[in-house]
């Protein structure tokens, strides 16, 4: 077991904590437990670039303007649609 060093205080809704309450009963382990187990489930900072670099890698090809300019407003363009 490793040793438990930083002690967190989280304020939870009542749905929340019946949520995470139900499951602590259902597995027999406490509600500290089960939330810290939520936390290791996260992912590390090199799992979310992996995953990002695998859907970068899996897009389907696209055009791409040739002159540099073009690719810029062409950028410009879509981001400024997406900002409205």
């Amino acid at each position: 077991m490793c040793m438990l060093d930083h002690r967190v205080q989280v304020l939870l809704d009542d749905e929340r904590y019946e949520k995470v309450a139900r499951e602590a009963r259902r597995r027999g382990i406490s509600i500290g437990a089960v939330i810290r187990e939520a936390i290791d489930r996260l992912p590390t900072d090199s799992e979310a670039r992996r995953a990002a670099i695998e859907a970068i890698l899996a897009a389907e090809p696209m055009p791409v303007p040739d002159d540099p300019a073009d690719l810029r407003r062409e950028l410009d363009t879509a981001r400024d649609s997406d900002e409205r």
